[in-house]
């Protein structure tokens, strides 16, 4: 019972420039052979730290601009999100609508996070209300 990472270099879009100069950069440091160790996270330990945290959340969607080095935002959308369903997280991921943010690009590991494709929020929750 859990969820693991394969990476296959194969899979990925070489006629995305910027993806084939990372696939380039990847070769050059590790190879693009299965990562080892692979990648993979219990269901027992997601249980836990997913539900605890988007349990019941909001959503806000938003425009953003910069003026003067000051960054302003006009809020578009308010969505209220609960009865987050662990069993819909692994469908999801396994109909391709949660992706793996491997957030270490800048040189500091910021976590791996799992995002969830704008607009399938009713595949992950059982109440989606907009309220603006």
């Amino acid at each position: 019972m859990k969820i693991r990472f394969v990476f296959d270099s194969s899979k990925a879009d070489r006629a995305n420039l910027e993806i084939l100069g990372w696939l380039s950069s990847v070769d050059t440091r590790i190879g693009l052979g299965p990562i080892n160790p692979e990648p993979y996270w219990g269901f027992d330990d997601l249980k836990y730290a997913i539900g605890t945290k988007i349990r019941n959340c909001f959503y806000v969607i938003a425009d953003t601009k910069v003026e003067s080095r000051h960054e302003y935002f006009r809020y578009e959308s308010l969505y209220i999100l609960a009865g987050f369903s662990f069993d819909k997280f692994v469908k999801c991921i396994e109909d391709g609508h949660v992706l793996i943010d491997f957030d270490a690009r800048t040189g500091h590991n910021h976590g791996t996070k799992f995002r969830l494709r704008q607009g399938r929020w009713p595949a992950l929750y059982t109440s989606v209300q907009k309220v603006i």
